[in-house]
């Protein structure tokens, strides 16, 4: 197999052209989120297409969605090894506001050793990176010391409504022993970080309806229910003084975090008092017995997102409003079922509701958390390929926010999910000048390249879940 030395001299003759066929891909407007660039979609997966045929792939295919379509490749010769799924997107998101970019979002511009484009770090750039890290080897070996298997949609910037059918009509197809996601970012600038877990999301929408029409604050206040103050009432209730969920069997099917987890947390040395000044707060807030980086990574919270009603404009008008309501999301944590919290929520506002007003709970956006057991096999060889080229030991952290499709990849395939990412928080993801900086996408190349040898030397049996 290739060494180390032996990739590092492939990835540096070839670099410049790498950096080429990057502005290539980034220079495709696949924005799934706007019709006009419907045609954009398909050069941008007739694209990767070719790369992965150039890469030395095979049964490669453009499966048509009821959307966008799913871009797919393999290479199954290595009889007896396990196999990896790879998973990305191609689309991106749109790039409003224009006018702050400093250069064009689709024509890609290397500044201070940072590629810029739209799609650079989320997710061009890294689906890019695994291609490569396959040529590599497959142009060094003749082979790869793996199976692999690449899946490549491009909804994933609109919620991928149509993967989910797809992986389960396709659930042959797609077996494997371990799913790689490289679409997060290290914990800092050359402080690698494999993200284990991923919270999981209820949402509701609370409506509490009094009188039939907005009345005169004067004639009829004091005498009826108002709506604005019973949602007051039942939001107050969802927590106690010191910011614990009040709801009851909210914290039932919580998995703990262990000790080495919570050492793992105290070993990123999070300074909480640089956040304070950070924020221009006086003092942070939440479940007590945890740091805020646990209350917000690995303990499910309840939060208020938006509460409406009555006369909001400018002056004062005197009403007593017919109707108000509120937003709540909960995220979640392993093993909490989101359709589960939804019921108890519904239970919580029926119990804490004041007489006089009617009230609804609709739920709306729901993801089921995940998490790969901290101590996995394939998580410590993602641990050791970084080390190797980072030269610093690996953090291991969880993901405060929810990505329903990785959680969707565990239930229905069964696999351990290894979030091994090469980008930074700072480079304006979503955002105008987006980019990527080109030193993780040098190591990255080749902390891929020796990740897929190291799962190579792994049973199938030890990367079971």
């Amino acid at each position: 197999m290739a060494t180390l030395d032996q990739m590092n001299e492939y990835f540096e003759k070839n670099r410049d052209t790498h950096l080429n066929q990057m502005k290539e891909f980034l220079s495709i407007p696949s924005i799934s989120a706007l019709s006009e660039h419907k045609a954009d979609m398909k050069k941008a997966a007739e694209w990767l297409s070719s790369s992965f045929k150039e890469a030395g792939l095979e049964n490669i295919s453009i499966e048509s969605t009821e959307g966008h379509p799913v871009v797919y490749a393999d290479w199954l010769h290595a009889g007896g090894q396990p196999t990896i799924l790879i998973y990305g997107h191609y689309d991106v998101q749109p790039v409003d506001p224009l006018h702050l970019w400093e250069s064009a979002p689709f024509e890609p511009e290397i500044r201070d050793d940072k590629m810029f484009a739209r799609g650079s770090t989320d997710d061009k750039g890294q689906v890019f990176m695994h291609v490569k890290a396959v040529e590599a080897l497959m142009q060094l070996d003749g082979k790869l010391p793996l199976n692999v298997k690449f899946i490549i949609e491009g909804e994933e910037e609109v919620g991928s409504p149509n993967l989910v059918p797809f992986i389960e009509d396709h659930k042959e197809q797609l077996a494997a022993d371990t799913l790689v996601i490289s679409d997060t970012a290290l914990h800092a600038p050359g402080q690698p970080a494999i993200c284990y877990a991923l919270r999981g999301l209820s949402g509701v929408q609370i409506d509490v309806y009094g009188a039939k029409s907005d009345l005169h604050s004067g004639v009829y206040g004091g005498g009826l229910q108002n709506p604005i103050h019973a949602v007051a009432e039942i939001l107050a209730s969802f927590h106690d003084q010191e910011g614990t969920i009040a709801v009851d069997g909210f914290y039932d099917s919580v998995r703990n975090l262990n000790e080495e987890e919570r050492q793992a947390y105290k070993d990123l040395n999070f300074d909480e008092e640089a956040l304070k000044q950070e924020l221009g707060v006086t003092e942070l807030f939440g479940e007590p017995g945890y740091s805020f980086l646990e209350r917000t990574s690995a303990r499910p919270t309840l939060e208020v997102n938006g509460v409406f009603g009555g006369f909001s404009g400018e002056g004062i008008k005197t009403v007593l409003p017919a109707e108000a309501g509120a937003k709540i999301t909960c995220r979640l944590v392993p093993d909490q079922d989101p359709a589960e919290i939804v019921e108890k929520l519904k239970a919580h506002v029926e119990k804490h509701k004041p007489e006089g007003v009617k009230v609804t709970v609709t739920p709306f956006d729901q993801g089921r958390p995940f998490i790969t057991p901290f101590d996995h096999p394939a998580l410590k060889a993602a641990s050791d390929s970084y080390e190797k080229v980072y030269k610093v030991p690996t953090v291991y952290t969880r993901g405060g926010g929810s990505i329903p499709i990785v959680a969707d990849f565990d239930e229905i395939l069964g696999l351990p999910v290894v979030l091994m990412g090469f980008g930074l928080e700072t480079e304006n993801l979503h955002g105008p000048n987006e980019h990527l900086t080109l030193e993780n996408f040098d190591k990255g190349l080749r902390v891929l390249g020796d990740y897929y040898q190291a799962l190579s030397a792994l049973s199938k049996d030890e990367l079971k879940k």
